[in-house]
């Protein structure tokens, strides 16, 4: 999408929460990888799924600044929980600030470590899961996380589209994260236990449903 058309579909959304912005500034200040960041679109999308399908326990693999974890919560009911997992200390420190002094601290539990180690440990069914983590175990937390979800629940996966390097033969074949990500996509395709929507919003989302 131009900027243009890109800037049009801004200005006939919803506005970004402050405390986003702010997210926002600071994680391109402070953050290596700033890109890595959920922009205001995919945050509008993850407010309205949640507003949707009224979740009561939701799982995010890959905090990073904690921007789509905000987002998740925002729109969580009273008694609903955000369990999020991110490996990297330090940036899971800077989304712990934010979450510890945003209006939605009670409805998040922020982890820090592996998440498939974390996941194993949760005593936990779930309705939603956001998967953001590591692109090159997808497939990894996908099998991990399955039996975890609930019949009707969704699964959410980011960067499907990994900048169009999904088509790109040379890159499956000699880099470790689109071949995860190249890996992943077929398998959700085969997988008849899902409905499945891919979506080109921002750099990819895969929409699946458990049957």
């Amino acid at each position: 999408m131009n900027k243009e058309l890109e800037q049009y579909c801004d200005q006939h959304s919803s506005k970004e929460l402050s405390v986003l912005q702010d997210l926002t500034r600071n994680t391109f200040l402070n953050v290596l990888n700033p890109r890595m960041l959920s922009g205001h679109s995919q945050g509008l999308f993850l407010q309205m799924i949640v507003a949707m399908i009224q979740p009561k326990r939701v799982l995010e693999i890959g905090t990073y600044t904690g921007y789509s974890g905000l987002c998740i919560a925002k729109n969580l009911t009273d008694g609903s929980m955000l369990h999020t997992i991110e490996i990297n200390d330090e940036v899971a420190a800077f989304a712990q600030n934010y979450f510890r002094n945003s209006e939605y601290s009670k409805k998040i539990q922020s982890h820090v470590g592996d998440a498939v180690e974390i996941i194993s440990q949760l005593d936990y069914t779930f309705h939603l899961v956001f998967m953001d983590g590591n692109k090159r175990d997808y497939v990894k937390y996908y099998n991990c996380v399955f039996d975890k979800v609930e019949s009707g629940g969704f699964i959410l996966a980011d960067n499907v589209l990994w900048d169009g390097h999904v088509l790109d033969k040379d890159k499956i074949a000699n880099d470790a994260q689109t071949k995860g990500i190249s890996e992943f996509n077929e398998m959700i395709r085969n997988d008849e236990r899902v409905e499945k929507l891919m979506l080109p919003l921002r750099d990819g989302l895969l929409l699946i449903r458990k049957i």
